[in-house]
């Protein structure tokens, strides 16, 4: 995938952190390119899905004994139809809800030729493996600031149902390995209400985290360019899914940690108690493989 994205991915836990983690790291679990993991687990199979990768929109992996193995489901595309709004191989950091009614709603980014961004979409299944049938529109496009990127689903202790995304400003130019070194375009995150079908938004977006803002519902974001191995993953707490925020004062993972390069896209399950994420082993071709981590909770800070 392009080396503009995920710049500033946030992945929402499942209820608001009051408290904070050690993480245990293994791995890797998934040694192929399987960057932007999402975990989805389910009464007897645990699913990962994963950005695309060569003629697959969407890479699905399976585990059967709650996430220490995995195998990558090699063919399998979870999203062989990206949508009439969309085009392939550029599909994105795919994220999967289980709506409650037999329904799971996949959220991803991709492209989009008449807004010539990224906009995030949606797709249902009755099977977690798919196939999912898209949306004939996406959810949200930001067009003019740089496109939509690096959606999660979210449903706070209300029921109310949320998604999160990013503005890719970065998209846009500005220099340096992220293509915004000069910080000239903003690259907030993004709240959006959804309505009880988890597909159709209601009201307007909401910013509730920038890289600049200080303000920062528990999240974990990688924090620079996935092409250097600076890409980190950092979090950020607040009492009420929309803030305010405060950032932790240092990574959650960043290179070094458990002989990791450049760890991001980090997805936890809805208890925060498992993560999985991706680490570069490789910068040319760009190829990260999947890791996952178990999390301790203890009072407002993640550490590993």
């Amino acid at each position: 995938m392009p080396l503009r994205k995920r710049l500033l991915n946030l992945t929402v836990l499942s209820s608001v952190c009051f408290g904070c983690a050690n993480a245990t790291v293994y791995g890797p679990v998934i040694s192929a390119n399987f960057p932007d993991p999402d975990i989805l687990v389910t009464p007897n199979v645990t699913y990962a899905y994963a950005t695309n990768s060569g003629n697959i929109n969407i890479q699905v992996a399976t585990s059967y004994d709650n996430g220490t193995t995995w195998t990558l489901l090699d063919g399998v595309d979870a999203l062989p139809d990206v949508g009439p709004w969309a085009t392939v191989n550029s599909t994105w950091a795919p994220d999967v809800i289980d709506r409650g009614d037999g329904t799971f709603v996949m959220y991803y980014a991709a492209e989009s030729p008449s807004q010539q961004t990224h906009c995030v979409g949606a797709a249902t299944s009755t099977n977690p493996l798919g196939p999912y049938t898209p949306q004939t529109q996406p959810i949200a496009c930001q067009t003019a600031g740089g496109g939509a990127i690096d959606p999660a689903g979210f449903q706070d202790v209300d029921g109310q149902r949320y998604i999160v995304y990013k503005v890719d400003g970065s998209s846009l130019g500005g220099g340096g390995p992220c293509g915004n070194a000069n910080g000239e375009y903003s690259t907030p995150i993004m709240l959006q209400m959804m309505e009880e079908d988890a597909l159709t938004p209601t009201g307007d977006p909401v910013q509730i985290l920038d890289r600049e803002s200080q303000d920062a519902m528990s999240s974990l974001i990688p924090q620079t360019a996935t092409n250097t191995d600076l890409y980190d993953v950092a979090y950020a707490t607040a009492p009420s899914v929309s803030g305010p925020y405060t950032r932790a004062s240092s990574p959650l993972l960043e290179t070094g940690d458990d002989n990791l390069t450049g760890p991001g896209g980090a997805t936890p399950t809805p208890d925060g108690t498992f993560m999985v994420f991706h680490a570069t082993v490789n910068f040319s071709p760009l190829t990260r493989y999947m890791y996952t981590a178990t999390i301790s909770w203890n009072d407002t800070a993640m550490s590993v």
